[in-house]
C-alpha cells in the first residue's frame, strides 16, 4: 500500500484507492479501508475531510523525513544513555572507593552485623514490656475511663425508659427488668 502512495504521488479518495489497488498491487478492495485506517493511526499515511469526500496520500518525502527525524531521536537517546551510564559508572567508582576489602573492614563489619543483632534482641526485650510503659497504662486508664463514663451514660438511658414504661403503662418495676432481661443488681459503676 505504501508503495502504491510512493509511486503515484497524488491524493485519492477511498473509493479510487479500492479500484487502483486491487488492479495494480493485488490489495483486495475489501482490506484496502481497514488497512488505509491502520496507516492513518501509525502516521505513515496522511487524510484530510473536504467537504463530504476523505482524501488519503502520503509521499516518499515524508517517509524520509520521518525516518531521519526517528533516527535523530535515537542517537539522541543513545547519546543521553551512553552519558547516563558514564555518570554511573563514576558513582559506583566513587562508591567502591575507601570500601576495598581488608581485615578491619571485614572486623567492621561483623561487628555491624553484631550490633544490629543485638538492637533487633533489645527491641523485641521492650516489645515485652510495653503494657508497663506510663504511656500506654495512662492511655488504658483514660480509655477505661471513658468506657465507664459511656456504661454509666447507657446505664442512664436504660433507668429512663423503664421510668417512661413504667409512668405510661403502669407496668411493675419487676416486669419490666423480667421482661427485656434486665438483672436485679443493675446500676450505675462507680
Amino acid at each position: 500500500m505504501m508503495e502504491f502512495f510512493f509511486e503515484k504521488k497524488d491524493v485519492f479518495l477511498l473509493k479510487e484507492l479500492e479500484k487502483q489497488c486491487q488492479k495494480e498491487k493485488g490489495i483486495t478492495s475489501m482490506s484496502v479501508k481497514e488497512i488505509v485506517t491502520s496507516l492513518v493511526d501509525d502516521g505513515m499515511v496522511d487524510n484530510d475531510k473536504i467537504g463530504t469526500s476523505v482524501y488519503f496520500w502520503a509521499f516518499p518525502s515524508k517517509a524520509s523525513q520521518n525516518r531521519k527525524r526517528k533516527l535523530l531521536d535515537l542517537e539522541n537517546r543513545i547519546e543521553e544513555l551512553d552519558s547516563k551510564k558514564q555518570t554511573l559508572t563514576e558513582a559506583i567508582e566513587k562508591a567502591k572507593m575507601g570500601k576495598e576489602e581488608s581485615d578491619s573492614r571485614t572486623e567492621l563489619l561483623t561487628a555491624l552485623a553484631e550490633k544490629r543483632t543485638e538492637k533487633s534482641h533489645l527491641m523485641s526485650e521492650i516489645e515485652k514490656y510495653k503494657e508497663c510503659d506510663p504511656e500506654v497504662v495512662e492511655g488504658v486508664k483514660k480509655q477505661a475511663e471513658i468506657s465507664k463514663d459511656a456504661a454509666n451514660r447507657w446505664t442512664d438511658n436504660i433507668f429512663s425508659v423503664k421510668s417512661w414504661i413504667k409512668n405510661k403503662f403502669s407496668f411493675e418495676e419487676s416486669v419490666i427488668d423480667k421482661q427485656f432481661g434486665i438483672p436485679a443488681d443493675f446500676d450505675y459503676i462507680e
